[in-house]
């Protein structure tokens, strides 16, 4: 009975260490992915979804669509359950868009990441949008695809430059270059660089109208700074003076959505490992 009792303590301490070595294990590894896909913004609706309701159906068909996707194109565009037989407030209509300088297969684990945080921080919301530095997901139950919308989603703008001529020269020669793009752009002048997108579902002429609509926000919001983003619905344009990446933003709550999301998912995938292995470690101490 000792005997047993010597081994039983023995497994169970080398349970709890191998637990502890496989979340801190799960958890450092999620962190390395969520720094590869750095979070930018996200919007959600306010009405929300059922669970187990027909829309809930088709979104998971569309998440699951876009991840395979994009395995094989940088965009692409679906329409799920817009049929005669199906509810109208089951559709869902949704895009996603890779940066066009991506390889596929960068594309595809970009995708793969915002699908994975997309329903943390909009759950069971009828439509959502989130942005990561090299990819974008949008859905909704009504139909948007094509339709021109330039409202400002988000901007981020660096400290100003001050009395340098030769500076906003270069910044706006490159944003002239930008504002011509019929898609994916990448400009520069001197030690300004900068580019720009349109999403796939915009027409030229469209994708024009926007491209000069985010470069002349990026003028009047944020001015003279040496760095600057700005995305519209869909399309943006960033700038910035060479060696200068690190932007300081006009406010705090996007960066702190970030950390929220890499700890939630983190979190989430820890509690997994514990609960697979204490499963395990009771069956081991019955």
């Amino acid at each position: 009975m000792v005997k047993k009792s010597l081994h039983l303590h023995s497994t169970h301490k080398t349970i709890l260490a191998l637990l502890l070595l496989l979340l801190v294990y799960s958890l450092s590894s999620y962190g390395h992915a969520i720094k590869a896909h750095i979070f930018i913004y996200a919007g959600c609706s306010e009405e929300k979804y059922q669970p187990g309701s027909p829309f809930e159906g088709n979104l998971n068909s569309f998440l699951s669509s876009i991840v395979s996707s994009s395995s094989q194109a940088l965009y692409n565009s679906f329409s799920m359950g817009n049929g005669s037989s199906t509810p109208p407030e089951a559709a869902t209509y949704g895009l996603y868009q890779c940066r066009g300088d991506l390889k596929i297969i960068d594309c595809s684990k970009c995708i793969e990441s915002a699908v994975n945080q997309i329903g943390l921080v909009c759950p069971y919301s009828y439509g959502a949008a989130l942005q990561l530095e090299g990819c974008y997901v949008r859905y909704e139950h009504s139909d948007f695809l094509g339709k021109i919308d330039t409202g400002v989603r988000y901007k981020k703008c660096s400290k100003s430059v001050n009395n340098d001529v030769e500076f906003f020269r270069r910044r706006d020669d490159v944003l002239a270059d930008l504002e011509s793009a019929i898609s994916f752009r990448v400009s520069s002048s001197g030690l300004v660089e900068g580019f720009a997108q349109c999403f796939g579902d915009l027409s030229p002429n469209d994708c024009s109208s926007c491209l000069a609509e985010a470069v002349g926000k990026l003028k009047t919001l944020c001015g003279s700074a040496a760095a600057a983003d700005v995305f519209l619905a869909q399309c943006y344009a960033r700038y910035w003076a060479s060696g200068y990446y690190e932007l300081s933003s006009d406010s705090t709550s996007e960066d702190d959505v970030g950390k929220t999301v890499a700890i939630i998912v983190g979190v989430l995938a820890g509690v997994a490992v514990l609960i697979v292995l204490l499963s395990i470690c009771r069956k081991t101490m019955s």
